[in-house]
């Protein structure tokens, strides 16, 4: 069965599972998908960021633990190298940084198999220069930290480009989502719905959480506050 996506006016928890304790990965999961709308792999290369993460084999394993869409952030060098193996694993959605070598082609490799496809931004790159590829693209996902490192701070001045993209999105009437990544938490969380974002990606906030109401709580406070 074909995992089935928020709609593009939907705001919702992405959990990512760089922060998940992978002695007991699949509970880890199981207690946050009933609130979540799907979920991140974090794949980082050692040179496009300093940081190694995980392969395809990771995906392969929360493909079998979970319904959910999967959403492949490839933090990498040459993303088009990774297209095919991420596929073959069983993601849904891949997002390739703007800055990285070949993205273009690596979008439409994504789309051309099937997929979504998101664009990336880093902090220090403009909304202007994604759009125009906007319309090749299901998601623009907005670093609010520099990319390669788990439990950093939000980075405030994130807050104009994520604004930048809702009036884009509204004014064109486009379709895509906006995501952020980076430094989430409950109330950073809350104030970015409020500037526009769906997908809220969440790492050590989430799952350093012990109580187990939280994201339950948490994804009923950013209905009530969407601006969508």
């Amino acid at each position: 069965m074909k995992p089935h996506f928020p709609r593009y006016n939907d705001t919702f928890i992405t959990p990512s599972v760089l922060s998940a304790d992978f002695t007991r990965l699949r509970q880890e999961i199981k207690s946050v998908e009933k609130h979540s709308g799907w979920i991140q792999v974090d794949i980082m290369d050692g040179h496009f960021v300093p940081n190694l993460s995980f392969g395809p084999h990771i995906a392969s394993n929360i493909r079998k633990i979970t319904n959910l869409p999967i959403d492949a952030h490839l933090m990498v060098e040459r993303p088009l190298n990774f297209i095919d193996s991420f596929k073959s694993a069983g993601v849904d959605l891949i997002s390739c940084h703007i800055e990285s070598k070949d993205f273009i082609k690596a979008i439409q490799r994504v789309k051309s198999i099937g997929l979504k496809a998101g664009l990336a931004l880093n902090p220090n790159t403009s909304f202007s220069k994604a759009i125009k590829y906007i319309g090749q693209v299901d998601l623009i996902l907005i670093m609010t930290v520099n990319p390669g490192f788990g439990g950093q701070k939000f980075i405030e001045d994130m807050r104009k480009k994520i604004a930048q993209a809702y009036e884009f999105k509204k004014n064109k009437s486009a379709k895509f989502y906006i995501q952020v990544d980076g430094g989430v938490n409950a109330s950073k969380a809350l104030d970015c719905v409020k500037l526009g974002v769906n997908s809220l990606v969440m790492g050590s906030a989430l799952f350093k959480e012990k109580n187990p109401s939280f994201i339950r709580h948490l994804n009923s406070e950013i209905k009530k506050c969407s601006l969508l």
